[in-house]
């Protein structure tokens, strides 16, 4: 998951114009969770709605890469690098969110707020030490081509303005032109799909509502270009594309996650991730290990133990993020350090959220760096909270 991933945290309240007027809607008709997805999805009906995340759901492709407009939330989650000869110099972020209002549902019209639409991006230069991000956010009426933006149902298409993530077959393309960064990346598929959990289905919690459908692209190889202010770099390395959606919210104790994604030298990938309660400890884990050209171990709850080593305390938010971790897992220890302390998100304008998360390298036992990928921690600036 990115359990975040995770965002699924989208808090409405932070976008006033949309945020106030859903959050009234809700306080004067409130709905049921069926009848709300059943009214978001053309033709669906309730029970449709909640049989879409359950235990036993086959996914299905190229169709399951696209918007499930009956789940609650959803996000496309892209991360990587870029760099020369192996080496990252940058690198990237790229997330898109859908969420369903249960607002609006009878409301013609093309600006019906009927789902929320977000996304994240987010540039790392490791020589500059700067890291960079751009957020955006719009109303969906849950139709095809839409002004604003829009997700397909069909398969992996998803535009919010001039920003687009497009499954061409063999690999992702994205075009992100944000504020003060742009992004062109191609991300190839080099090896099958990992579904994660039991073949796509995945715990969040000790509840067995608290799960998701979710499935992980490792080891992409990304190329592309990245324009920054003082010049572009193009370069190739390698990326990470998660694709999760839910029903489900997170346990009234959970305040957030750490995760971890992790592209290995040998072709292997590691998922990990622990949400947390107020005073620290786990309180659901999880993750896979997948050798190259191998067959995924899925990680049971009480395998997996993250400790902090080190912190790094944002002068923006305050927070103390755990830049540096000691992870035991069925795969063996490894340990997980930020390649830069200052890679803090602040979403507050579109997902309401202020999170960490950046490229990081992994160490195997002797100390000596085994892949590359992404860490995300949230729920250290304050605890995470669903509207």
């Amino acid at each position: 998951m990115n359990p975040h991933r995770r965002r699924w945290l989208l808090q409405l309240a932070a976008w006033p114009a949309v945020g106030a007027s859903v959050a009234a809607a809700a306080a004067a008709r409130p709905a049921t969770a069926a009848s709300a997805a059943a009214a978001a999805t053309p033709g669906a009906t309730a029970g449709e709605a909640l049989a879409e995340i359950h235990r036993g759901r086959p996914l299905g492709f190229p169709r399951d890469h696209g918007a499930h407009l009956a789940a609650r939330t959803e996000w496309w989650y892209a991360t990587g690098w870029l760099g020369r000869l192996g080496e990252p110099t940058h690198g990237f972020q790229l997330t898109f969110f859908r969420s369903r209002s249960g607002f609006a549902q009878d409301t013609p019209g093309r600006f019906a707020a009927r789902q929320l639409l977000f996304a994240h991006a987010a540039v790392t230069d490791l020589a500059g030490h700067r890291h960079l991000h751009d957020q955006r956010i719009a109303r969906w009426n849950g139709a095809p081509g839409a002004v604003l933006g829009s997700a397909s149902v069909e398969g992996g298409e998803l535009r919010l303005g001039p920003w687009s993530l497009r499954d061409a077959g063999s690999a992702w393309h994205a075009q992100l032109p944000a504020r003060d960064f742009s992004l062109e990346l191609r991300l190839v598929r080099t090896q099958a799909l990992l579904l994660q959990g039991e073949a796509g289905y995945s715990r969040k919690g000790p509840d067995e509502r608290q799960a998701s459908h979710y499935y992980s692209e490792p080891q992409l190889a990304a190329g592309g270009r990245i324009a920054m202010p003082g010049g572009a770099v193009t370069g190739e390395g390698r990326a990470w594309l998660d694709h999760e959606w839910s029903e489900a919210i997170l346990h009234p104790q959970a305040v957030g996650w750490d995760w971890v994604g992790m592209n290995l030298a040998d072709g292997s990938a590691l998922t990990a991730f622990v949400l947390r309660r107020r005073d620290g400890s786990a309180l659901w884990a999880g993750g896979s290990w997948r050798p190259a050209g191998g067959t995924a171990v899925v990680f049971a709850p009480e395998a997996l133990q993250f400790s902090a080593v080190r912190r790094w305390r944002s002068p923006a938010s305050g927070a103390a993020y755990p830049v540096h971790w000691r992870l035991r897992t069925p795969a063996g220890p490894f340990e997980v350090r930020a390649l830069l302390d200052a890679q803090e998100l602040d979403g507050s304008a579109s997902t309401g959220t202020v999170y960490w998360e950046g490229l990081s390298e992994l160490l195997d036992a002797r100390g000596r760096r085994v892949g590359l990928g992404y860490l995300e921690m949230t729920g250290y600036a304050a605890p995470l909270r669903l509207r």
